[in-house]
């Protein structure tokens, strides 16, 4: 889906685009630079697919959760979809504060046997630490992988690939990254990867 190359930022742009078409008037931040005030819950990487984003909206008046999905699921673009719409009491703490995992299906290149990929995760799994380089455009980022995994999984098999299910820490002292968990298993970049659920600190 084309939509998956689309960055954060154009993500949320988009949403503003889609309310202002839909009608529907966004509350706006104060201070010298107002903005709407739509927050997403974790933002997705570039090249990853989701079924399970959340996003605080906050607009100028009430609107009934079904008005709100049928009126903006019309200026959507065909990749993007409104599962559900709830009024929330303002007073609870953001979506960006309760997030604490997200859970993952990636898709790897896996040459070794089943019997030799489970090993490979479970191997992971009995480390205490990971310590782990990459590089980002400010330079190099050392840092505990170990930490940031929760858990790992087999979800499937097939004869040249098979796809691993991961919930990793997202949350302000640092998210997992998929591609990174990958690497440490002794794979080829993913295939693909797809994001099937954020767990908020409420479950």
């Amino acid at each position: 889906m084309e939509i998956r190359f689309i960055s954060h930022l154009d993500i949320v742009r988009l949403w503003y685009r889609a309310f202002r078409r839909a009608g529907i008037e966004l509350a706006y931040s104060k201070g010298f630079h107002p903005h709407p005030k739509i927050s997403v819950a974790a933002p997705l990487a570039i090249g990853v697919t989701s079924e399970a984003e959340l996003m605080d909206v906050y607009t100028t008046g009430f609107v009934s959760p079904h008005s709100m999905k049928t009126c903006i699921s019309q200026q959507l673009p065909l990749g993007m979809e409104i599962i559900q719409v709830n009024n929330i009491a303002t007073t609870l703490p953001s979506l960006q504060a309760q997030v604490r995992y997200a859970e993952y299906k990636v898709k790897i290149e896996s040459p070794k046997r089943k019997d030799h990929l489970l090993p490979s995760l479970n191997a992971l799994l009995a480390r205490e630490k990971l310590q782990w380089q990459h590089w980002r455009d400010t330079g190099p980022r050392q840092y505990d992988l170990r930490a940031l995994i929760d858990d790992l999984w087999l979800v499937d098999w097939y004869d040249d690939c098979a796809i691993v299910g991961m919930r990793l820490r997202c949350d302000n002292q640092g998210s997992g990254r998929p591609e990174q968990v990958v690497k440490a298993l002794g794979s080829k970049q993913p295939l693909s990867i797809h994001r099937t659920r954020l767990i908020l600190e409420t479950n």
